[in-house]
């Protein structure tokens, strides 16, 4: 997740993509929600009590739901104006290329993440690997929009992809935000 954050933002930067600067801003939220989530099990494990992890966990999903949502805006923001400036992405191969190996990896994280919180009795552990799901469609549609502005040059999809990609950003955001009010 660090290399698919470094190498979206700054391929995002580099191409004026705001599709690739979310997707790169994504992943490093979710490198932000791995480390609360170890940060709780260390709890667990260190005999913490239930209502202090239970407390832990909702805060890590209150801080993480807030940015993501946040986030949301900021694209959507973004998307638009350049929707009215007819602002243009140039072509990232690297931006490609990440999303083609998250498309690959992620899926493979989920199913470890999955089983290994299924041993551990972590529910959290079980949700991240969702996320993870999540990330493999956002790298599909960063994937389709990377394509259609390489091939066709179509100026207006980065950001009508990026607006795609607020969908499953805003969705991670509002459930996770909504774990940590409960």
């Amino acid at each position: 997740m660090a290399f698919e954050f470094a190498v979206g933002l700054y391929s995002g930067l580099k191409a004026g993509s705001i599709l690739l600067i979310a997707f790169g801003l994504d992943s490093f939220l979710e490198i932000i929600s791995g480390s609360t989530l170890i940060w709780r099990l260390r709890k667990e494990n260190n005999g913490a009590s239930s209502d202090e992890i239970e407390r832990a966990e909702k805060r890590s999903s209150l801080i993480v739901g807030s940015v993501l949502l946040l986030l949301s805006v900021y694209v959507t923001g973004v998307s638009v104006f350049n929707l009215f400036t007819h602002s243009a992405a140039d072509t990232s191969y690297s931006g490609i290329a990440i999303a083609i190996a998250s498309i690959i990896l992620m899926p493979m994280l989920t199913l470890r993440k999955r089983s290994l919180g299924k041993a551990l009795h972590s529910d959290a552990l079980v949700e991240d690997g969702m996320c993870n799901i999540t990330c493999a469609y956002m790298a599909g549609t960063v994937l389709v929009g990377g394509l259609l502005t390489a091939l066709f040059n179509w100026w207006w999809a980065d950001s009508v992809f990026a607006l795609i990609l607020v969908y499953f950003i805003a969705s991670e955001g509002l459930e996770s935000f909504n774990e940590g009010r409960k």
